[in-house]
């Protein structure tokens, strides 16, 4: 009787769902670290904190919690639309409601598409510290552009 292995079964390894996305611009800028699930569709943004992150008091500056919570929101946006093709979109309205402020450590922000149609999508949005306390939360809506 012939021996079958587990290994022999699998003819090829099934595709990782987890990808970084690499943007030469701002993600350049900031730092952050954008990972999409193409299985979930679903995302999740990290940055270790660094003083030109801060503002002058000492806490994580509004506007890089807002670039955060808008790069979460629009690439979960974009996997509501399509999970592999990651289509363009742009950001049509983004509310943010500040909760706490952060010092150092790593911020994490993750998102989750509440609905949408053909070419806008809703998406709530939240950054929280490695302990997860919440930070700030968002709300989006974004429109799918060709091209």
């Amino acid at each position: 009787m012939p021996t079958i292995t587990w290994s022999s079964l699998l003819t090829s390894a099934p595709p990782d769902p987890f990808r970084e996305i690499n943007d030469p611009g701002c993600q350049q800028l900031v730092g952050y670290r954008t990972q999409m699930d193409t299985r979930a569709g679903s995302c999740e943004v990290t940055l270790d904190l660094q003083p030109q992150h801060l503002n002058r008091i000492g806490v994580l500056h509004g506007g890089i919690v807002a670039t955060l919570l808008d790069v979460v929101c629009g690439n979960t946006a974009s996997a509501f639309f399509d999970r592999e093709s990651h289509p363009n979109l742009v950001t049509v309205s983004l509310n943010i409601s500040y909760v706490a402020a952060a010092r150092s450590g790593p911020v994490i922000a993750t998102a989750k598409a509440t609905g949408g149609g053909r070419s806008i999508a809703y998406v709530n949005g939240e950054l929280r510290d490695e302990e997860g306390a919440l930070l700030a939360t968002a709300t989006g809506i974004f429109k799918r552009v060709r091209g």
